[in-house]
């Protein structure tokens, strides 16, 4: 018997919980060098004197993309994700700083079934992002469509 799983084999409300990611400070600098080179993800002691977060911090976008990458660790969605039309309701709510281990809580929401392509049914994932003393650093909503099982 096959362990893939498609979009039937889902249900509302079923949670998975990633293991977990360590930021550390070269990956902040090497993140935010490429892509968010704001002063206070780029220079420590700019950050440490002059930012309001007391340090460096990692982007927003860095956090992001952790997140991604420690929910598709898990590849829960491997055999049957066609891809995702966008994210929403993302908010920051805790700086993450070098050494901070993350981990993310995802809840599958509202699943549905496509009404124009019988192939397939979408969910809505809630992420929940956190750090390792369990606080909430992210939230973030995607929209994720799912293939139904071959016949």
């Amino acid at each position: 018997m096959s362990s893939a799983r498609y979009f039937e084999d889902f249900r509302d409300g079923e949670r998975f919980e990633s293991g977990g990611l360590t930021i550390t400070e070269s990956a902040i600098l090497d993140f935010a060098l490429q892509w968010d080179p704001q002063p206070f993800h780029v220079d420590a002691e700019y950050a440490r004197n002059k930012g309001n977060f007391g340090g460096l911090i990692a982007s927003g976008l860095h956090t992001m993309s952790a997140t991604l990458r420690l929910w598709l660790a898990d590849r829960i969605f491997i055999d049957c994700t066609i891809g995702s039309p966008g994210l929403d309701e993302t908010r920051f709510l805790r700086p993450v700083r070098p050494g901070d281990t993350l981990r993310v809580v995802t809840e599958l929401r509202d699943l549905r079934p496509s009404t124009s392509k019988p192939d397939r049914g979408s969910v809505l994932l809630r992420h929940t992002t956190l750090n390792q003393r369990g606080e909430v650093v992210m939230t973030m909503n995607a929209r994720v469509i799912l293939r139904k099982r071959p016949a």
